[in-house]
């Protein structure tokens, strides 16, 4: 299909056609009445469905994962398979779905054959239930999809071990935009998803303004609403201000007693808001290598966020690259996460770290994969440094490049 430059009333209705507008940043498929993107997951959700297995979505809010859901439920309908679609945050759908009483959940099914379960974390022991489920009637095919993933891990992992396989469903990603569109017009909007990030809904917006009032309504409504309901936290004040300062320390190691002495937070506190964040798909913790030399430094880390938007809402900073002092930190974050988007949706595994020395020697971002060490240093400018001597001389399976604007599709897509 051909890649257009048009306005929204141009599209025709229930057609498959691609839209872009660089200067707006609108970026679509419009299909049966709406605009969507095809996401990379949705073949591997297919794939990985089959009967007796409960496959967990996991993913911020808003990040399409109802959308995904919908649309598979679309699909398998139209093969002829039965589908029974719950929304967790149904007080009647959290009633049936933790009743642990074989027949009253089977009256639930109302004879589908497969379950998909949204904002399963809402339901009390949903783990057991679709345990039992899955355990008393074998042909069934359930997904349960999830924001907070550490109430969805607790629940869901020990009672289905060996049952489940777990997804991931990122914000939109670059190697998305590539396999939609089409590499030139990744090019043309890089510097945008460097400032406004991945939400698809963005895409659905026709100003700046627009998306700069939906990024802060995120992070004001909507950051936070999985911690505070299911750990107790009482405010989200502090975890803000953590985050906040989080923003300005991109790339950087992290001390536990200073963010603690800043905030008028025990260290301990700090420890577990981090993790909290962690797995609420707020921000990733990296951490350093260290194998062979003594000087090197393993014990601290480097967080960065899942969304670069995000990021920039929190402290209210939108300008363009050259009225910024932090767009190297910026295309860091923005290349790590898109490197992990990446591999999960290619299903490669690989351990990440960061490796620096005391003598300040460092490099950016190390993969340990297939028994092979990979570096990579990030470079907003077109500088590129050398290898450090002691990273090459001390591993013997290591090499080392440099990622910038001129050739990090090949690093991400």
């Amino acid at each position: 299909m051909a890649l257009l430059s048009a306005t929204a009333a141009q599209i025709p209705p229930n057609s498959a056609t691609q839209l872009a507008v660089f200067g707006e940043i609108r970026l679509f498929v419009w299909y049966n009445g709406r605009y969507m993107l095809n996401r990379m997951l949705y073949p591997q959700l297919l794939n990985v469905l089959q009967p007796g297995k409960v496959v967990v979505v996991y993913g911020p809010r808003r990040v399409g994962k109802t959308y995904l859901l919908n649309q598979l439920i679309d699909e398998l309908s139209q093969s002829g398979q039965t589908c029974k679609y719950a929304n967790g945050e149904s007080l009647v759908v959290q009633q049936q779905l933790s009743a642990q009483i074989p027949e009253k959940l089977y009256q639930f099914l109302d004879g589908a054959e497969v379950l998909v379960v949204d904002e399963a974390q809402q339901i009390p022991q949903i783990g057991l239930n679709l345990k039992l489920l899955i355990d008393t009637y074998p042909h069934l095919k359930i997904v349960a999809s999830g924001s907070a993933s550490f109430s969805l891990s607790q629940e869901v992992g020990e009672p289905l071990t060996g049952r489940k396989k777990t997804l991931t469903l990122y914000p939109v990603s670059i190697q998305e935009l590539v396999q939609n569109y089409s590499t030139e017009m990744v090019q043309a909007t890089v510097v945008d998803r460097c400032i406004y990030g991945g939400y698809p809904e963005l895409f659905n917006l026709d100003s700046v303004s627009e998306q700069q009032d939906y990024l802060e309504d995120l992070v004001d409504s909507y950051l936070f609403k999985d911690i505070l309901e299911l750990e107790q936290i009482k405010g989200a004040k502090k975890l803000y201000d953590l985050l906040t300062l989080l923003a300005f320390q991109i790339g950087k190691e992290v001390s536990l007693s200073e963010l603690g002495n800043r905030l008028d937070l025990h260290k301990d506190t700090v420890a577990r808001y981090l993790d909290l964040l962690e797995k609420s798909f707020v921000v990733f913790n990296l951490r350093g290598y260290s194998r062979n030399l003594r000087k090197e430094i393993s014990k601290t880390s480097r967080y960065y966020f899942w969304d670069m938007g995000i990021r920039n809402a929190l402290i209210r900073n939108y300008n363009p690259p050259n009225m910024r002092n932090d767009i190297g930190a910026i295309w860091e974050n923005f290349l790590v996460m898109e490197r992990i988007k990446k591999l999960a949706y290619q299903n490669k595994t690989a351990n990440y770290y960061f490796w620096r020395t005391y003598d300040q020697k460092e490099i950016d971002w190390i993969e340990e994969r297939d028994g092979l060490l990979r570096g990579f240093e990030m470079k907003w400018g077109s500088r590129l440094p050398k290898a450090p001597e002691d990273w090459l001389a001390t591993y013997a399976n290591a090499s080392y490049e440099v990622v910038n604007r001129e050739n990090y599709l090949e690093f991400v897509s």
